[in-house]
This record gives C-alpha cells, sequence and structure tokens, in this order.
C-alpha cells in the first residue's frame, strides 16, 4: 500500500480553489459502475467526499482512494502492483497539472464569461490510462447513456477480477488479456453488437502501447487511436481530456453537445458538428474546456417531441 498526504490539493489552491469532486467524476460511468466510486458531500471547493477507483496501470492493477475535504486537506491511498504507479497520478487526476484559463471569466460571450465564473473550481484531470476510458466509451457510441452505463457494468461483471485493497464488490475493469480472447458474438447478449465489440477486442490487443501513448501530444495520440479500428473522432474527443488532460478535445459527433453548444453561444435550438466548431473557433486550444464548463454551468438545448423508445439489442 503507498500513501499520499497533502495539506492541500496543489500549491496555488489559495489563488485558485478546487472543485475535487467536479473534477473526478467524468472518471465514473454512472451509479452502477463497478469499477469507479464516488460519494461527495456538499458542492464546489468546500465540499467534501471520496474516491475510489480499480484500474490498471503500467506495473499491474491497482485501487486508490482519495479523500478530501474543503479545507484544502486530500490524502490518498493505493493498493497493488500499481500502487506506486497510480499514487503518482493522483495530483494529475485532480487537476494539478491544469494550468486554466482564467481569461475566458471576461469572455465577450456573456454564456462562456457566467460558466468559467461559476466553474472557476473545476480544473480538467489527467488519468494517464486510456485502456480504462476508452473502454466504457467504445460502449456508449450509438446508444442511450442509460443503456451504455449498464452495458458496461455487465461488461465488468462478466470479465473482470475483484480490485486490490480492502473494497468488497469493487471491481478492476476486464483484463486487455481476457477481453481479446472474446469473439464479437460473446457480447451480443450484453446487448453489445459487433460494431461495438470489434473495437473493444482491438483496444484490448493495443493495450500494451496505450501507455506511451499517453505521454505524447494529445494530437499525435490522437492520431495513433484513430489507427485503431472503431475508434473514431467522438470517441477521442470523450477520452483526450480525462486521460491527458486535454483542454481542446470536442465530442465531434455526438447526438447532444452539438445542439447545447448551439443554444449556448448562438441561440440555436439545433446546430449541426460543423456549426458547434464554428461556433468554438474563437476559443482554439480551450474549446473542450469551453464545452465542458458550459454544460456544467446547466445550458441545454430545447427539446422537441417524444422521447424515442430504444430497445436494447439483447432482447432482439
Amino acid at each position: 500500500m503507498a500513501v499520499l498526504d497533502r495539506r492541500s490539493t496543489s500549491a496555488a489552491t489559495d489563488a485558485r480553489p478546487v472543485d475535487v469532486g467536479a473534477t473526478l467524476a467524468p472518471y465514473r460511468r454512472g451509479a452502477s459502475d463497478p469499477t469507479t466510486w464516488i460519494d461527495c458531500i456538499g458542492n464546489g471547493s468546500a465540499g467534501a467526499g471520496r474516491f475510489t477507483r480499480a484500474t490498471f496501470t503500467p506495473d499491474g492493477p491497482a485501487t486508490v482512494n482519495i479523500r478530501w475535504d474543503g479545507n484544502g486537506l486530500l490524502d490518498a491511498e493505493t493498493w497493488g502492483p500499481g500502487a506506486d504507479w497510480l499514487l503518482a497520478r493522483v495530483p494529475f487526476m485532480i487537476g494539478d497539472g491544469d494550468e486554466g484559463a482564467p481569461d475566458l471569466e471576461s469572455d465577450e460571450h456573456p454564456a462562456v464569461a457566467r460558466a468559467a465564473r461559476s466553474q472557476r473550481a473545476l480544473r480538467l484531470g489527467a488519468s494517464g490510462g486510456f485502456y480504462h476510458e476508452l473502454l466504457p466509451t467504445i460502449i456508449e457510441q450509438r446508444i442511450t447513456g442509460l443503456e451504455a452505463k449498464r452495458q458496461w457494468a455487465a461488461l465488468c461483471h462478466e470479465l473482470s477480477g475483484p480490485a486490490p485493497g480492502p473494497f468488497a464488490r469493487l471491481l478492476l475493469p476486464p483484463a486487455p488479456d481476457v477481453l481479446r480472447r472474446q469473439p464479437s458474438w460473446w457480447f451480443h447478449p450484453l446487448g453489445i453488437e459487433r460494431k461495438r465489440a470489434q473495437p473493444l477486442i482491438e483496444v484490448a490487443r493495443h493495450a500494451s502501447k496505450l501507455w506511451e501513448w499517453a505521454e505524447l501530444d494529445p494530437r499525435e495520440a490522437e492520431r495513433l487511436l484513430h489507427l485503431i479500428p472503431g475508434v473514431g473522432v467522438w470517441t477521442t474527443g470523450m477520452t483526450l481530456g480525462p486521460v491527458m488532460g486535454d483542454p481542446d478535445a470536442v465530442p465531434v459527433g455526438d447526438y447532444h453537445v452539438k445542439n447545447i453548444i448551439g443554444f449556448a453561444l448562438a441561440n440555436e435550438a439545433r446546430a449541426t458538428d460543423e456549426r458547434m466548431l464554428q461556433l468554438l473557433a474563437p476559443y482554439a486550444g480551450q474549446r473542450g474546456r469551453v464545452v465542458r464548463i458550459v454544460m456544467a454551468d446547466g445550458n441545454g438545448a430545447p427539446k422537441f417531441g417524444p422521447r424515442q423508445r430504444i430497445l436494447p439489442m439483447a432482447r432482439w
């Protein structure tokens, strides 16, 4: 077991408070995620909470448990063969490497300025682990968020092993050598069709390379990830942020994001990806941050008509 005890979450805590809970929140895929738990009391930088996650590292499986309070005190413990590596990632996961963009608080667009001020304690974390982030993101391709969370939990319960440390019911993601041995038809009862099953298998086959890719420039990492069949611009747009802390990663191809940005920045109820990128162009280098703070500030697009009924593929 490795232990980190810090008097503050960052040397810059006094100048820029940190919302640790909101910074870590993207690493959890719903309340049913068996690999990641998070409990928060209160909101913003004054909140307290605990974050527990089982994952893989270059040195093997590991579990991290991070606790923080509203006074800037944070401590973390890790277990497993990868304990030291994962402990060294904790400062990056809580956003210590994020310099932020305080100039957005005075941006000429009122929605961006308002979001930047209300979310000034939100940072962009960087887990350094593509493998863990890619799997649930691939599952989320082309289906509803609720169904994706169910499928991710089901996949872990079928293929994963128990997490290192004293946490009952906490599971690791499926191990690469286990996942890559599954034929694509095996995933069908879980609701995962071949178009998503095959990229899961391919990511598992390339798992050993992903650690090196996470150390590259985000644009080079993005180029390499696109060489994996089934990993496209939406998938990299969703993963480059939480893995590398990339503030410019935008999920092109998302069903909702383009409309949220279109409505928040141009009062347009519906937008295309091209229109979204046009509206975000003035924020080049910080486009992903703008998307995140605008969405975190509660912005949404108008909804029209009844919700579409989705029949889970496992019932076909």
